[in-house]
């Protein structure tokens, strides 16, 4: 009997580094993702799919600082709003198209998702999360002085933006998900961690913030009761003291040793330190839940042990 799955996609694995982010590179790219995807539907698995947004968001961002003149710009939830509707077109179709390839009539459909994170949150007084295009420290200081935002210098590249990436506490719209997968479809929903908002006296309204897309993808996993979550990356397996001729990779970690290498500093929070914590929140939350850490295009063999890092209590 299949699985409910929860697919982690990388937003890099959309619009692919020396790209420039046309529509016909992301449709490629979203092209070959919905391929490795439509595999595992046709198991016979539950999907719901996430995915990441970092540089279609950047050149949104880019594209407000260039036509600031002549269209007003819109608040950075606005923009994941945006990503979420284009993203989300585009696995749609492709992966409706991929399924037709093989035969199948299961049907898709992709959710605008909203995400509840904590306006007393420590993240809105110390942001860290990198977004949108480079500039000069010269340009930082105008910038920083006119609008109030937060810059940085990013790894001696220049200087960007960075705004808090507080921690998800609810999905809005995880019924509406929930739902649809009981009927039959493939969801797409949690794009780019998911719109964040904060509740008010008047209600929700959407913040200058940006939410891990890992920690929504397992919040919203643990919340339609997926039997697991796949963190999909370019790397086979998890591996401690990776890069150096001792390299040890693992098919499968139990939480408690997944905890104690994240703790000897073996997962970097640039790299895979996300992921991990991710799959360690998620496969804590209930007996019998899985996180996988794999390759995309390996995917499908991930149960079969043939490949991934599964690491379960």
């Amino acid at each position: 009997m299949g699985k409910t799955l929860v697919l982690a996609v990388g937003g890099n694995a959309i619009t692919r580094a020396k790209e420039k982010g046309t529509r016909d590179e992301q449709w490629l790219n979203i092209r070959t993702t919905c391929r490795y995807i439509a595999e595992l539907v046709g198991q016979g698995h539950r999907i719901l799919i996430t995915h990441g947004n970092g540089p279609q968001v950047g050149n949104l961002l880019l594209k407000n600082e260039l036509t600031k003149d002549v269209v007003p710009p819109m608040p950075l939830d606005v923009c994941v709003s945006n990503t979420q509707g284009s993203l989300g077109y585009g696995i749609c179709q492709n992966l409706r198209n991929a399924l037709a390839a093989l035969g199948s009539k299961v049907p898709v459909a992709a959710v605008v998702t909203q995400v509840v994170v904590s306006g007393d949150d420590p993240a809105f007084q110390n942001p860290t999360k990198f977004i949108g295009p480079f500039f000069s420290e010269e340009q930082a200081a105008a910038i920083m002085a006119e609008k109030k935002y937060t810059l940085k210098e990013d790894s001696g590249r220049g200087w960007r933006r960075v705004v808090p990436s507080p921690e998800p506490q609810e999905i809005l719209e995880k019924d509406a998900v929930k739902a649809l997968l009981g009927a039959g479809f493939v969801v797409v929903a949690g794009g780019g961690g998911g719109i964040p908002v904060v509740r008010t006296a008047e209600g929700t309204r959407g913040v200058e913030a940006v939410v891990d897309k890992d920690m929504a993808g397992q919040l919203l996993a643990g919340g339609i009761g997926a039997d697991a979550l796949f963190l999909l990356t370019d790397v086979d397996r998890v591996c401690i003291n990776f890069g150096r001729p001792d390299q040890r990779p693992f098919s499968r970690l139990t939480v408690a040793e997944a905890r104690r290498y994240q703790a000897e500093g073996h997962f970097p929070p640039g790299s895979m330190g996300p992921k991990v914590e991710a799959a360690i929140r998620f496969a804590s939350s209930a007996p019998g839940r899985e996180a996988v850490i794999v390759a995309l295009e390996n995917a499908h063999l991930a149960f079969s042990g043939e490949s991934g890092t599964v690491i379960s209590q």
